[in-house]
Formats: C-alpha cells, structure tokens, sequence
C-alpha cells in the first residue's frame, strides 16, 4: 500500500503496451482499480518486490516500503533506482519485440465494436468559425475604405519629388479572400470528420473496420453515408458543396494557376485565350467552364448548409458533436444512440452522464 515512484521507471513505453505484454501476451497476475489507480502488476526482479502501476499521474515502477510499521512512503532506494532502469529497459526491448503481437492485438479490436473513435468536431469548427469571421471582418473593413486613398510623396537624389496613391481597400480585400478560402477548406476538413461521427450515431457505421473504410473514402462516400440523398434540400445542398470543393481544389491543390482551372493562355487572333485544366481524361483542356467560385457566396453556401444540418433530425446530433465525446461504437449495436437521438433533451441527459463517467474515469475514481 505504501510505495514511491521511482525516477528510474518514467521511460517505459505507453502504459496500453506495457499492459498487452505483460497481462495479455505474458500472462503476468495483477491487480485491479483501486483508489487513483486503474492497475498493477506485481514483479520481482533479482529477488525484490515492485509494482508496474498506471496511476492518475501517470505508469510507473514503484518500489514499495516494504517496514510494517512505516506510516508514509519513504524515497526508493538506490538499488531501487538501479533495479528501476533495467526494469524499464527490459519492458522497452520486450515492447518492440512484440510487435507482431500488437499489430494482431489491433487487427482483432478494429473488427469489433469495442472500439471509441476521437472527436475533433469541435476543435476543427473553431478553426472554421476563425477563419469565416476573419473574412467578415476584413469584408466589412474593406467596404468601410473602399473610397479611401492614401497619398505619399517622397523626394529623389536628383531633387525629383515623386508622388504614390495606394488603395487600402485593395490590401484587405485580397486578405479577407486569403482568409475565406481558409475558411472553405477548414469547413470540408470538418465536414469529413463529423460525417463520419454522423453516420455511428445514426447506425450506419457498426464496426472499426467500417469506420477505418469510411475514414479512407472521398468527401462524397462519407457525405453520403451519413445524410440522405433522397432529400430534395440535402441533394441540394451536395451538388452546390460538391461544386465548390472540386473548384476549390483545383484552385488551391494544385497550384492556384486560376480559379476556374486556368493554367495556360495562348496566343490567337483575339488576343491571349484562357486555356482550362479539366478533369476529363479524354478531353484535358478546354476554353470553356464553370464560373469561378466567389468567395463571399462560398460562405454563405456553407453557412447555410450547416443550419440545414442542424434544422431537423440531426438536431440531437449536434450537441454530442460538440461535447469532445467520443463515439463509442456499442452503443450503436445496444440502442443507446438510437435512443439517445430521438430528441435534444434525451441527446443532453446523455451527454451530461456520460460526461461524468469519462471525467471519473480521468480522475480514476472508480467508486
């Protein structure tokens, strides 16, 4: 009960791994929660007892005070210290050494449904929100100095005084478009993310395997794996973003040469001519295309969409997005989500327990 970390164990690999070898792969006896810790496993190395101990602080060998009468935890040793390092040592190439098992250990977790997957929805709509409001606010500076002009004069070595007008509006017009075309690609980033968290709390993703498959595909296989296309609004609202993010990718990724595909203008009689990349294998290049996206509209299509999102019976949805939890893939096979979405107040309570329980689970306050 009485046992000191030593300084000698902090270099042990991630306490998942230490665990998976030595109680999975090795069969070492341990001990289960106890107050502030989630585990230990007893060893004796040359003789001497030590505990392997993920505690709230964090894994660590510790070297127990082994006096019955002692009341507090005295300082290891310096054999402690010693026996410490070598433990770690030995844990770190026995680590490596099983890797193949670990790989297995994955394999046969990401084909069940005892699997959590991260949510990053909140974060990744900050860095929407950032960037969308940057581009409103330098908007309406720019609209606020579109008359204005700024004169400077300045003399030369030969006497001669020159004199220069700038535009600000100019300067800040193309940094709030800098700012919108952030913003565009922050949304699509989102919304591959949350899709997928979408379609779990839906009940169309069961598995880890299917999450990892879905993770892989393109923007449109998660888009229409969470909502439905069979909605004249939601179909809508696809084709206007699948638009905008084929133009936006073609603009950004590769190479920003012209919003509208534009890499090339050759000479002819009517003066130099726009020549369009074009996404056609057979027919490369064109002169003629789609209108180049604005990027003021291309907020607002992503505006709305994200309030049509919301609007119906996603609505539920929207708070377990934002709350940081992570989907936990069986509650998808027990009915907990199911039940869970039927209305913002049922999406709440849940949220708010299972808050709690990951919150006791951080502070290892198993009771």
């Amino acid at each position: 009960m009485l046992s000191s970390r030593t300084n000698g164990g902090r270099t042990l690999p991630h306490y998942y791994l230490v665990y998976f070898l030595l109680v999975d792969l090795l069969q070492f006896p341990h001990m289960g929660e106890w107050e502030k810790s989630a585990w230990t496993i007893p060893v004796r190395f040359r003789g001497r007892l030590y505990g392997i101990e993920h505690r709230k602080m964090g894994l660590g060998i510790f070297a127990p005070t082994l006096d019955p009468k002692a009341t507090m935890n005295e300082p290891p040793t310096d054999e402690a210290e010693t026996d410490a390092k070598e433990i770690a040592a030995l844990i770190t190439r026995a680590v490596a050494v099983a890797n193949p098992y670990f790989e297995w250990r994955a394999e046969q977790a990401a084909a069940g449904n005892q699997i959590n997957v991260l949510n990053k929805s909140s974060s990744l709509f900050e860095r929407y929100e950032f960037f969308r409001d940057r581009f409103r606010a330098l908007s309406a500076e720019t609209e606020s100095k579109k008359n204005e002009r700024v004169i400077t004069k300045k003399i030369l070595d030969d006497d001669t005084e020159v004199t220069q007008g700038s535009f600000p509006a100019h300067a800040l017009r193309k940094e709030a478009n800098w700012h919108a075309q952030a913003a565009v690609e922050a949304f699509f980033s989102w919304t591959e993310h949350a899709f997928i968290h979408l379609a779990i709390l839906r009940g169309r993703l069961c598995t880890g395997q299917e999450v990892a498959r879905i993770a892989e595909a393109d923007w449109k296989t998660k888009f229409k794996t969470a909502l439905n296309l069979d909605e004249a609004a939601t179909k809508k609202h696809y084709d206007e973003l699948l638009d905008l993010r084929a133009q936006i990718r073609n603009f950004m990724a590769h190479g920003a040469f012209g919003k509208r595909g534009e890499a090339f203008r050759f000479h002819s009689g009517a003066g130099a001519a726009p020549v369009l990349l074009t996404e056609d294998q057979k027919h490369r290049y064109s002169l003629t295309g789609k209108p180049a996206f604005e990027e003021r509209r291309a907020i607002e299509e992503m505006e709305e969409f994200i309030e049509h999102l919301w609007s119906g019976a996603l609505g539920p949805a929207r708070i377990f997005l934002f709350s940081s939890l992570p989907s936990i893939l069986t509650f998808v096979s027990d009915g907990t989500y199911a039940h869970a979405m039927e209305s913002e107040e049922s999406m709440t309570e849940f949220v708010e327990y299972l808050a709690r329980k990951f919150d006791n689970a951080a502070n290892m306050d198993w009771w």
